[in-house]
């Protein structure tokens, strides 16, 4: 079994958009594919793909192909990338799993994609535990263990109700949209629904679980829903909802593990789905099942992305539309009232059903309205279903449903969408995929049948089968296509006409004809009634229907005859019945040629497969040349016809186009041969033909089935079922045929009880028009008749056709009434071919004596009280058992070929007396008398004696075929007057039987009449498709006889026109001899109560049988016989022998006395056929499964083979078998090659018998030999053997496969010699127990597992080399060894270790948690162990296993020194879910002897062994903790408690229970004293208090001691990892290391170990080990012990002993089997009396969580959003803050407001001071508290830490408005802003983690429990409109003390005192934060300036301008009129200043 485990990927380019991906993985070419998960980064499958292999090893060249893929999309646009794994690694080390992380995957180019895959492979030979088939996707669950796991039922069949429960566990919630919120989240799981309790903000924490138990069906729990929604309980009804989450059971039924472990749920609006996501909520879901194991679910890490496991609902959305247009076929009406006569009148028929039509899918069903009654009604409907894709549910459930309620069922049919659809990745890269798609085109309706009786004979009922088949119901015609989108809300709709008339013109119509030759019929029901065999295709052939014409679907009536030997059979021999029925269907020729083709291809290339499988070497090349070829030759033909396929429907053009890729893409491989080699084709080959065989499939047929039915008289008792494309005619060749057309096959017909048939016939189906040459196919010669019985009664001595007496004048052989000879005419188209003859049915006149060798003739002498009171001859002196008249004894002649063994005897035995006479008393003188007695009274009046005679046939008579022969010869007249006087058939009552020669009493006689006809002209199709419907010429006398009938008042129906008989004659018959060689029978059910059986096999072929031997007392009999059956007569090709062989049938029954005997099993054989019997090869013996009433009844040895008796005598130089014992034994060279073996068997004791057993004894049954133990005297007392070991030498074959099982026989010692059986048990698989005797130098160990790797001394000769290499290797590199730190150092690390150490330091280091543990190394700490495979322990070291200590691998299920076989009651196999009523401990040896009696035996292996009597032990029981355990409690909690029991002492007490938890952590040790084996089973069980009792029980585990304790594993007490002689982690152990290592040498069988003087070297197993091969140095640790006590410990290490451990063990509950209730880890020491007192306890006290305070200051807020409006209209806000722990809402608290703040700024400088009590292991915050006042008990909450921050505007008159919030959690603290400006939140959307900050990387986090105080500006945020907005930024200071930190800096609250640590100043806040009456100019400054200073500013710029400009305005008219009156004014003076400026 190799199995691939597909983890992850990872995608860098996901958009989260898309079809989803899935991983395909090839090997050997089978592909298999995960299921398809939405595109995200990092997908998560979790999901295992297996390969069973069988016997084909893995090779070192094997490579596995992984491709990742878009759903639905073709190669190369939907590939992602593709990687091939190579598995060399696996084969050459199978036990170590391999697995590979971010595997890079690449494109066709060969470059990386950037995509990557995790995975890991395993790898389990064949014949290892765990190689078992598993499904091809799924978690494969561990083997159970006993009695730790309790048995568990076994899966019921597919449909049936089983127990399951569906667990929902609500884990927290992560940006929920609102602003101050308390959500609340409500489950519905089916019609039941369950709350959370409220919490407080965005990001909530719950940890809660809801359970809810289902008693469905898997279909019915798939259809169940579960809804959650989150809710705002502050809100008001119409706006509570937050966001819902919708999916079904199915949905998680069908994940991986079955099980959605810590996903993300997006939230959505119930009605405005696209708005987006509302927030997150992390659940677990999972659904358990009865007798499946829950998986693990591992809590992912703490930075784990959102998006990284995130569950959206289905990416893509369809509506499937299903048109309903009409049905066809319907069944007729049947009566209300079965059990009355029908009240139809005279001719009548019974009306047709008012029918409608139910569709369910995916829980969802909708019915078609009601039409009235009608064999064809139309309803023209359609249906919308909503889809997903990919699609969860496979299967569309239709049904006809009848009455106007339309309850009852008429009929069902189902549609699979894997077949009407396709993904396409399954099939082949590139192969296009398609939606789901049908028709139009008809669906056939089937129902099944059962028993009705209760009818009259007069008016049997059409079935009276009891679930023997189905019948045909009709047929639908239907639609179904998908579109991509949602539905619009119509659940239904009318179907236009346009559609209606564009389907009608798709479905034309064409005739069909179905021919089948009965060749032979065996094993019939014996009886004196007739049997027949009808045909039927639909409805067409059907006798009791009316609808159709009628057709010679019936063969003629036969008796059935016995063989000789057991069975009947039908005597057809050389003529053989023909039927023949003409149907009218659509032509589907073209999808019935592509299907045909398809599974024509798939069979050769499975022969060659199966070929090349099992070849090697050149043999392989040729093969797989001819593999290639004729591959090649099958696409090539399959081509050509495909491409020429019409396709009148989708579904047609979409499988024709995925077939036609694939072919081609096959064909273009299949021409290139291999070129690594032929070693390659066959995974290559099987990769084809997986991929073929899923395209050949055709559901669009629409011709149903073919029936055939067994008629017996007019009572259907047996059918059988052909699908039609199997036995359809092609003209495309022989290619296009299918499998059995024109075929001989065996069917096997099935009825109730024992009734049923095995038929040998041929069957052809086609189109009429091509039947023309079926007649040449025949093989025989093909006649047609007309028959017609002519009945005549003696009346006064003289025949005539008077009085008959309700008899018809002339009838069919049954007596109905039919047409006078002489009114019979030939169909239409035919003509007479000859007179009338009188031909007797010879085959119904065989009487009871026909191939029986010995016959016992009896005849009853009769006489009558005379008046004198004296006895004299009666009036009938001579009658049979029933009172008709016989001849007298001395005129009875013995017939021809017989002779008499001994002369006429009265019989003298039965209630008779002295001279054979009883007597009797008659009512009337001439009747016999009612009843018969012994002893003679005066009163009687009759008496009579039984006369016996035997008779023989003589020796030298021709055989019973001759003489059937010879009686069936055809000895009729060619006229009807010369034989009218021989050929009547006599009988002595009409329905009686009939016979050639006359006898007295016969008043009744009749004869037949035949008349061949044949076509009046050469027809062009077969013969017997010409005979449909009644003849076509008319009488007239017909058309008045029924007028004449109804005046005389006849109520009988007018006879009908008799139906042709077709025969098909054979002229000489084929002679073959068939050999059965039966070795013998394996695990036999005995009958009802029986203990054992007298088995019997019979076996049947064609028409005879033989029976073996019968072997009493035993139920593995060894028969060894051969059966020989001479010249068996089989008609027909020899050929046809050859292809299709007749089946043998075998039957075992018990014979424990007279008659038939009681069936046990049955099994169907086919021989090998050799036509050529010098090519003879002799067969091979084979495992036949034999078949029982209740199932699987045992296995069969055998072998047969059909050997061909032609003319030339080659037969008789074939040797006749040996005869041995007076029979024929199976010859060498076939049978099993036997050696004599010594079995060992060490009986231990028996346990947990129950029914008062006191004194019993055991005996073992193996190959014919038994071994019996004495008797234990007091099973009270020690339930041990005396002795234990025992030695039984037997013969038993080499071979394993032919091996018989032990048997177990339990027998109670009671008084007067009864010795009841109390229990068995059957041992199979004894390859486990087989090993080789001990060698010379090797001792006798009690245990030498036949794995050398298992055992202790494999174990020491292997440690040394790898300890030493290992040494070596260190050394040549110059690697030396660390240097060890000071002694003063190390005693300081030491010491710290030693004061903080404790066993939950240990524990938590082992889980990897390092904040958890206070231990600062790991060497001595547990190690997790996942038990992946027998190496995973290896190292040594403590560990904690997530199973049972019994369920690790490496330790054998601590059964090595004895198994526990499970005993259950006698009689026939265990049923499932059976169990046990006690155990047999003990074990077996299986080894060779030699041959020789001169070479002396080995040794003994059981013969050193440890004493069986009974032993005190105390016993410490270490419960630490439970998880995963279902709520009992109303509020989804419970309050369990730890009850442990070991035999009659209980431990526990009722008020030492942990309240309202489902993790509870006991921290428990119970010490308790028991006496072993008496009271070995140790039951801890959790039980939930309650305040009355009694308490319901949660779960119990139990521990079989003594398994622990007897185990060289030593399991009593685990080994720590160092040796410490005092501190925490001393020794406990009642043996210090040195006698431990003694201990386990002498119980082993071992020499003792030597230590040096020193104690640093030690001798054992001739092996020296040193203690520096360990230890490099001096210890490190305190306490370390000396060194002789460390070496000893270390070597026990290397023994692989069990270690210091922690177990999980499941816990189940008895109301419950099966489902797992919870786990708990524990473990269990055991210290027997014997060996001393016991070392220290361990104390496991739980942990006290510690006392936190957390101060937080505020300082300074800023950008807080401005919530009010002041008078003059500024914005501003009156801030302030509050504060509280999560849980802890009762301590909030605030600060002081800031009021007035215009900019959001706001100084506080407030302190916060929280105290807390917080549980470091597992950094929650533990908060016990009542919820209610009428609460008894606190529930201790435990929630992490996590600080929530508020900004609030104060308002006066109205409520506060929130601004923002601000959560902080402590353990994962983001980092702080050391800057305002710097603290701002990144874009909207779905985050990477719960806290959004702006930049490229993810910010770093912190916890504040390590670094104590943090300070810095936090973002506070607030939801608008679905988004979250940065709404203000806080400056805080965080710090964590502990309790005594606080106590000795003391804090208060606010400011108060003491204000230190540190010291708080009055806040300094802005001066216009003060009323603005008290300084109106800062008032103003404030308000008015630094509002509008803009504004100011503009206004004064603009009046400065303005003034400036109305100045120029104002001098602009001066300063122009200057200018005009003197314009050089200017001049003049500037030319004065220049002068005067000059001297």
């Amino acid at each position: 079994m190799l199995r691939l485990l597909v983890a992850s990927a990872h995608i860098p380019g996901a958009t989260g958009s898309g079809p989803g991906v899935h991983v395909s993985a090839r090997f050997r070419g089978v592909p298999r594919s995960t299921r398809v998960v939405p595109e995200e980064r990092s997908p998560t499958w979790n999901e295992t793909l297996a390969w069973p292999l069988g016997t084909r090893p893995l090779r070192p060249t094997a490579s596995l192909t992984l491709r990742l893929r878009h759903w639905g999309q073709p190669a190369p646009r939907g590939d992602l990338g593709a990687a091939t794994v190579s598995l060399d690694q696996l084969v050459a080390d199978p036990g170590l799993p391999l697995a590979l992380s971010h595997v890079p995957l690449l494109d066709p180019r060969g470059q990386p994609t950037g995509c990557t895959v995790t995975l890991r492979c395993s790898y389990v030979p064949h014949g290892v535990a765990g190689d078992a088939a598993v499904p091809l996707q799924g978690r494969v669950p561990p083997p159970a263990v006993s009695p730790g796991t309790p048995h568990r039922p076994a899966k019921p069949l597919e449909g049936m109700k089983e127990d399951f429960q569906v667990r929902v566990r609500i884990i927290e919630g992560h940006q929920l949209q609102g602003n101050d919120i308390k959500p609340v989240v409500t489950v519905l799981i089916g019609q039941h629904r369950f709350r959370t309790r409220i919490r407080v903000g965005n990001n909530p924490y719950y940890n809660e679980v809801f359970c809810q138990n289902f008693h469905r069906t898997p279909a019915q729990l798939a259809a169940e829903p579960i809804r959650i929604q989150v809710l705002d309980s502050r809100a008001t009804r119409a706006e509570a909802v937050i966001g819902v989450f919708q999916l079904d059971v199915g949905t998680v039924y069908r994940a991986p593990g079955r099980s959605l472990s810590w996903k993300w749920l997006s939230l959505q609006h119930p009605h405005r789905p696209d708005a987006g996501s509302r927030g997150y909520l992390r659940v677990s879901l999972a659904v358990l099942r009865a007798g499946e194991p829950v998986p693990e679910q591992e809590e992912p890490a703490e930075d784990e992305d959102v998006e990284a496991n995130l569950l959206r609902p289905p990416p893509c959305a369809a509506t499937l539309q299903l048109r309903v247009y009409r049905a066809e076929d319907l069944p007729q009406a049947e009566a209300a009232r079965p059990c009355l006569p029908s009240v139809l009148p005279p001719g009548g028929k019974r009306g047709f059903v008012a029918a409608a039509v139910r569709v369910s899918f995916a829980g969802r069903t909708l019915c078609t309205r009601v039409m009235p009654p009608d064999a064809n009604p139309a309803w023209n409907e359609v249906f919308f279903f909503p889809l997903r894709l990919p699609p969860i549910c496979d299967e569309i459930q239709l049904a006809i449903l009848s009455g106007s309620r339309s309850t009852k069922v008429l009929g069902t049919a189902t549609l699979h969408l894997s077949q009407i659809s396709s993904a396409g990745a399954e099939l082949e890269e590139g192969t296009p995929g398609f939606l789901p798609c049908f028709g139009p085109s008809f669906l056939p309706f089937y129902a099944p049948i059962f028993f009705l009786g209760g009818h009259p004979p007069s008016h049997p009922p059409p079935f009276i089968l009891q679930d023997i088949g189905v019948a045909y119901r009709g047929r639908v015609l239907l639609e179904l296509s998908t579109h991509m989108g949602t539905p619009d809300g119509r659940q239904r709709d009318t179907i236009t006409p346009e559609d209606i008339a564009r389907v009608q013109r798709h479905l034309p119509r064409r005739r069909f004809g179905l021919c089948g030759v009965f060749y032979s019929a065996t094993m019939v029901p014996a009886g004196p009634q007739l049997l027949r065999f009808e045909l039927s295709l639909g409805n067409y052939g059907d006798k009791d229907d009316v609808t159709c014409k009628p057709a010679p679907s019936v063969t003629p009536h036969a008796c059935p005859l016995f063989d000789g030997n057991r069975y009947h059979y039908l005597p057809w021999y050389g003529d053989k019945p023909v039927v023949a029925v003409t149907s009218s269907w659509e032509d589907a020729g073209h999808r019935w040629d592509a299907l045909n083709l398809l599974r024509a291809m798939c069979r050769r290339l499975e022969r060659n497969v199966t070929e090349l499988r099992g070849t090697r070497g050149d043999a392989a090349g040729d093969i797989g040349r001819r593999l290639l070829r004729q591959l090649a030759q099958d696409c090539g033909r399959a081509l050509p016809r495909l491409e020429a396929q019409p396709t009148p429907t989708p579904l047609d053009a979409h499988l024709r186009a995925a077939r036609l890729h694939l072919l081609r893409r096959v064909a273009a491989a299949a021409a290139v041969p291999p070129r690594a080699g032929w070693d390659t084709l066959l995974p290559v080959a099987e990769g084809w033909l997986g991929r073929v065989a899923t395209l050949a499939v055709e559901p669009q047929a629409g011709v149903p089935d073919v029936l055939l039915w067994l008629l017996r008289g007019e009572r259907r008792v047996a059918c059988a079922r052909v699908p039609a494309p199997d036995l359809m005619f092609s003209r495309s060749g022989p290619g296009a045929c299918g499998r059995l057309c024109g075929r001989i096959q065996t069917l096997f017909l099935v009825g109730s009880g024992d009734t049923g048939a095995q038929l040998r016939l041929r069957l052809w189906l086609g189109r009429v028009a091509d039947s023309g040459d079926l007649p040449r196919h025949l093989e025989g010669t093909l006649r047609v008749y007309a028959e017609t019985y002519e009945n005549q009664t003696k009346l006064l001595g003289k025949w005539g056709p008077r009085g008959l007496l309700g008899r018809p004048g002339f009838s069919d052989s049954a007596g109905k009434a039919g047409l006078p000879r002489h009114r019979i005419q030939p169909p239409k188209g035919w003509r007479w071919d000859g007179p009338w003859t009188v031909e007797p049915q010879r085959r119904l006149l065989l009487d009871t004596e026909t191939n029986v060798g010995e016959v016992l003739e009896e005849v009853y002498e009769n006489q009558s009280r005379r008046l004198g009171g004296e006895w004299g001859p009666a009036a009938v002196a001579s009658t049979d058992a029933s009172g008709v008249a016989v001849p007298p004894k001395e005129e009875v002649a013995c017939p021809q070929g017989w002779h008499v063994t001994d002369g006429w005897r009265v019989d003298v035995t039965g209630a008779v007396d002295e001279a054979g006479w009883e007597y009797g008393a008659s009512a009337a003188p001439d009747s016999p008398p009612p009843a018969w007695h012994a002893a003679e009274k005066t009163y009687h009046t009759h008496r009579r004696r039984r006369w016996l005679r035997t008779r023989r046939r003589d020796p030298g008579a021709q055989g019973r075929e001759q003489d059937v022969a010879a009686f069936l010869r055809l000895v009729g007249a060619h006229s009807p007057e010369a034989a009218a006087a021989e050929a009547w058939e006599y009988g002595s009552l009409w329905g009686s039987r009939f016979h050639l020669q006359p006898r007295a009493g016969d008043v009744c006689r009749r004869r037949c009449w035949h008349r061949r006809m044949v076509p009046a002209q050469p027809p062009p199709v077969a013969p017997p498709f010409l005979l449909e419907g009644a003849p076509g010429a008319e009488d007239p006398a017909e058309e008045a006889e029924p007028a004449e009938r109804q005046a005389r008042g006849s109520s009988r129906p007018p006879p009908q026109q008799p139906v042709p008989l077709i025969l098909c004659t054979f002229q000489q018959p084929n002679f073959f001899q068939l050999r059965c060689y039966i070795f013998q029978a394996l695990e036999l059910a005995p009958r009802g109560t029986k203990a054992t059986a007298d088995p019997v096999a019979h076996v049947s072929f064609v028409y005879v049988s033989q029976s073996t031997r019968v072997l009493p007392g035993t139920l593995d009999p060894l028969w060894d016989q051969t059966l020989l059956f001479h010249r068996v007569l089989l008609y027909g090709d020899p050929r046809g022998v050859r292809d299709e062989p007749p089946a043998v049938v075998v039957e075992v029954f018990d014979q424990d006395g007279g008659g038939a005997g009681g069936l046990l099993g049955r099994s169907v054989c086919t021989p090998d056929v050799w036509l050529d019997v010098g090519g003879r090869q002799p067969p091979r013996l084979r495992r036949y499964p034999l078949g029982g009433p209740g199932g699987l009844a045992g296995e069969l040895l055998a072998a047969f083979e059909l050997l061909h008796d032609a003319e030339d005598g080659a037969l008789a130089q074939v040797s006749t078998p040996p005869w041995r014992q007076g029979v024929f034994s199976v010859p060498l060279g076939i049978r099993p090659l036997l050696r004599l073996v010594a079995l060992e068997v060490l009986a231990w004791g028996l346990r947990g018998l129950r029914g008062g057993v006191r004194a019993p004894s055991l005996e073992v049954q193996c190959g014919g030999r038994t071994l019996r133990t004495p008797t234990i005297a007091d099973l009270a007392a020690n339930p041990n053997f005396p002795i234990n070991a025992f030695l039984l030498t037997l013969h038993l074959p080499a071979e394993e496969e032919y091996v018989p099982p032990i048997r177990l026989r339990v027998l109670d010692t009671r008084g007067f010699g009864y010795r009841p059986e109390v229990g068995q048990a059957c041992v199979r698989s004894l390859g486990q127990f087989c090993c080789q005797p001990p060698g010379e130098g090797q001792p006798p160990g009690p245990r030498t597992p036949p794995s050398g790797s298992a055992a202790p001394w494999g174990r020491i000769a292997q440690i040394l080399p790898r300890i030493t290499a290992e040494k070596g290797a260190a050394e040549h590199q110059g690697h030396p060894s660390p240097p060890h730190p000071a002694p003063r150092q190390a005693a300081e690390e030491e010491e710290e270790d030693e004061d903080e150490d404790d066993w939950w330091s240990k524990f938590y280091a082992a889980v990897g948690d390092k904040g958890k543990s206070r231990r600062g190394t790991s060497r001595d700490r547990l190690k997790v162990s996942q038990n992946l495979g027998p190496g995973a322990g290896d190292k040594g070291g403590d560990e904690i296993y997530s199973c049972e200590l019994e369920a690790v691998p490496e330790f054998e299920g601590l059964q090595d020194f004895c198994q526990t076989f499970p005993l259950y009651q006698p009689g026939g196999h265990p049923a499932a879910g059976e169990d046990p009523v006690g155990e047999f401990k003990g074990l077996f040896h299986i080894y060779p002897l030699p041959e020789d009696p001169g070479v002396p035996p080995p040794p003994r292996r059981f013969q050193q062994l440890p004493p069986s009597q009974p032993q005190k032990c105390l016993v410490r029981v270490y419960v630490v903790r439970a998880f995963d355990l279902p709520p009992r409690d109303r509020n989804g909690l419970c309050d369990p408690y730890v009850r442990v029991s070991l035999g009659t002492k209980t431990l526990g007490q009722r008020d030492q229970y942990v309240p309202n938890t489902l993790e509870p952590v006991f921290g428990r040790l119970f010490e308790v004293t028991g006496t072993i084996p008496l009271e070995k089973d140790l039951r801890v069980s959790l039980l939930d208090y309650d305040l009355l009792p009694p308490d319901q029980e949660i779960g119990t585990t139990t521990i079989d001691l003594e398994n622990r304790l007897l185990s060289r594993f030593r399991a009593h007490c685990g080994l720590p990892t160092l040796y410490h002689t005092a501190g925490p982690g001393r020794w406990r152990d009642q043996l210090p290391p040195s006698r431990a290592l003694e201990h386990f040498a002498r119980v082993g069988g071992l020499p003792a170990p030597e230590f040096s003087a020193e104690g640093t070297a030690v001798t054992f197993g001739d092996r020296t080990f040193l203690l520096s091969h360990f230890e490099r140095g001096p210890p490190a640790h305190r306490h370390p012990g000396v060194p002789r006590e460390r070496l000893a410990l270390h070597v026990l290490h290397a023994c692989h002993l069990v270690p210091e451990h922690l177990e999980t063990r499941t816990l189940y509950n008895s109301t419950q089997p099966g489902l797992e209730q919870g786990k708990v880890q524990m473990w269990v020491d055991i210290f027997p009396a014997s060996l001393g007192p016991p070392g220290p306890p361990v104390d496991i006290t739980p942990r006290k969580p510690q006392r936190y305070e957390l101060r937080c200051v505020v300082w300074n807020t800023r950008d807080v959003d401005l919530g009010d409006i002041n008078l003059v209209g500024q914005r501003m806000s009156d801030i302030y803050v509050t504060g509280w722990l999560e849980g802890l809402e009762e301590q909030r608290q605030r600060t002081d407001v800031h009021y007035r703040s215009l900019r959001g700024d706001g100084g506080f400088n407030w302190r916060f001071v929280f105290s807390f009590e917080y549980l470091a292991a597992e950094q929650l915050c533990v908060l016990p508290r009542k919820e209610h006042f009428w609460s008894l008990d606190e529930t201790v909450l435990k929630v992490p830490p996590k600080l929530i921050l508020q900004v609030w505007d104060n308002d006066k008159f109205s409520a506060d408005d929130f601004l923002g919030v601000l959560e902080l959690e402590l353990t994962r603290l983001p980092q702080p802003a050391q800057h305002p400006q710097t603290c701002t939140p990144t874009s909207q959307g779905t985050p990477k983690n719960p806290w959004p900050w702006r930049g490229a990387r993810v910010p770093s986090r912190l916890s504040l429990f390590r670094q104590k105080r943090v300070r810095g500006w936090w973002p506070c945020t607030v939801q608008e409109g679905g988004k979250r907005r940065l709404s203000g930024k806080l400056e805080l200071t965080l710090e964590l003390l502990t309790a005594k930190e606080a106590e000795e800096r003391p804090a208060g609250k606010g400011r108060e005192d003491p204000n230190m640590y540190p010291t708080l100043p009055a806040p300094v806040r802005p001066e216009w934060s003060f009323l603005w009456l008290q300084a109106p100019l800062r008032g103003l400054r404030y308000g008015i300036w630094r509002q509008h200073r803009c504004r100011i500013s503009l206004g004064l710029a603009l009046v400065l301008l303005l003034a400036l400009l109305l100045a120029f305005v104002y001098a602009t008219p001066g300063y122009l009129a200057m200018k005009l009156v003197n314009p050089l004014e200017s001049l003049h003076l500037a030319g004065g200043e220049r002068r005067a400026a000059k001297p």
